[in-house]
């Protein structure tokens, strides 16, 4: 798609290391919900042959009474539902996830949604123009329960000197 010559272009994108904020809560939208055809598909395409994901006739003999949705699953997805919103163009790398918690399961049919909270940020001190970013993710389920939490570090880009700031409407990226 070619752009106009002269007419003002905003261009989706993640939020430069200066945008983000600590003490505030971003929360992302739409949600999505698992279905059983995900569960399978991620736990088979990752390798991993959990009876508690897979096997129906295991999983009703277990606590739960059926299958769960994989808990790496219910991970990614959360930190997904962030990107557009935070980190779309703007991450360099994670650099590391820890503290993952899974507090309630994620069932088949359950809506994910999540919410971000920036515990901490800085300048790195030996990538000139990047930043470091600690985020702080939940997942909630439909009913509003936390079942996920997962603590992720990212090298974040600053914002560059031609990109304009979001009211000016000249995005550069």
């Amino acid at each position: 798609m070619s752009e106009s010559p002269g007419v003002p272009v905003i261009r989706q994108r993640g939020l430069w290391f200066e945008e983000l904020e600590t003490g505030v809560v971003y929360k992302h939208s739409p949600g999505r919900t698992i279905s059983e055809a995900d569960n399978t598909l991620f736990s088979t395409m990752t390798m991993n042959p959990q009876s508690l994901h897979l096997d129906a006739a295991f999983s009703e003999q277990t606590e739960f009474g059926e299958r769960l949705v994989n808990s790496l699953l219910t991970m990614s997805v959360l930190v997904g539902l962030s990107v557009g919103h935070l980190t779309q163009g703007t991450i360099v790398a994670n650099l590391g996830f820890r503290d993952a918690r899974f507090p309630v399961p994620v069932r088949h049919g359950d809506t994910i949604y999540g919410e971000t909270t920036v515990p901490e940020k800085r300048l790195s001190s030996s990538r000139p123009g990047q930043g470091i970013v600690t985020f702080e993710h939940v997942a909630r389920n439909q009913h509003g329960e936390a079942v996920a939490v997962v603590t992720r570090t990212t090298l974040m880009l600053c914002r560059p000197a031609d990109a304009g700031t979001p009211e000016s409407g000249a995005e550069s990226r």
